[in-house]
């Protein structure tokens, strides 16, 4: 489809999606370090959560909110959505003339660089664990020991706001009980919502696992993708403005945007739509 970018449109912002909230920890990585970028986030919590979806329906909900992100003009779209990568990311690269990164990938180069004694673990939503698509993507590394895991009620604790307390400590031992068994050094967050529950991940895995997340290392390829490109925005262009929006109720996602984001991105630099719902003909 249309949306073809050249080294003309660099003051076009970066498009970012997600289901929800949980890829705003992407964002945040991208802000950080590509400040003088702006962003586009789009948040289909209309339909969120992805995860126990069937994989068809992902990928016809995530194509028709990238379809129109396109519309609205972005020099990049960057998938920030495991369920969604998983579901379509093939799709995206045929259907779009913009350049395409998601958080599987980055995510399996980490851990394989990591990982000390080759046994590493993934934890993620039914459907991105029911794809394989983390299995596919070690495929090159052979040599590894995977075990996987799904862990279905953590975006729910998330969205919630929930991120310590003895229900998601329990929820969180039996999820992990795989992982630990399999003697994982290293275990890779399959969802972006996963970040904000480090704290409880750590204290279940222990100090010597080492916990990937994909946001950093989806940042440094938004990075490499952009300069190998030449779309890369000017540092001497007036400061960058980012637009935050939601397909489902603005005003919850205003409330869960800062808390991803931080106290950092204040009002002066951050438009979060909060209208009423903001559909996906409105983008």
């Amino acid at each position: 489809m249309s949306g073809l970018v050249s080294s003309g449109d660099r003051e076009l912002p970066i498009g970012i999606f997600d289901s929800g909230v949980g890829g705003l920890t992407v964002a945040r990585a991208v802000l950080d370090q590509l400040p003088h970028e702006s962003v586009h986030y789009v948040g289909d919590t209309a339909h969120a959560p992805y995860g126990p979806k069937p994989i068809a329906e992902v990928r016809r909900l995530a194509l028709d909110v990238l379809d129109r992100l396109v519309e609205s003009g972005v020099k990049m779209l960057v998938i920030a959505c495991n369920s969604a990568s998983a579901a379509m990311l093939r799709d995206a690269r045929e259907r779009y003339d913009v350049p395409v990164v998601e958080v599987i990938q980055p995510a399996v180069r980490r851990a394989v660089r990591a990982t000390r004694n080759g046994r590493v673990g993934v934890i993620g939503t039914r459907a991105t664990i029911s794809s394989r698509a983390y299995e596919d993507a070690f495929a090159a590394a052979p040599h590894l020991a995977l075990t996987t895991a799904a862990c279905p009620a953590f975006v729910e604790f998330v969205e919630r706001g929930v991120t310590s307390g003895p229900e998601l400590l329990t929820a969180a031992r039996e999820y992990l009980a795989p992982a630990i068994a399999a003697d994982v050094d290293t275990l890779v967050l399959g969802c972006t919502h996963y970040p904000l529950l480090m704290a409880v991940l750590r204290s279940v895995v222990g100090d010597d696992v080492t916990l990937v997340s994909s946001a950093e290392e989806t940042a440094f390829d938004v990075y490499r993708e952009l300069a190998a490109r030449e779309l890369l925005r000017p540092d001497d262009l007036p400061q960058p403005r980012h637009r935050f929006t939601s397909t489902g109720d603005a005003r919850a996602f205003r409330l869960l945007a800062q808390r991803f984001l931080g106290p950092q991105l204040g009002p002066q630099l951050v438009d979060v739509d909060e209208t009423g719902p903001l559909y996906l003909g409105a983008l």
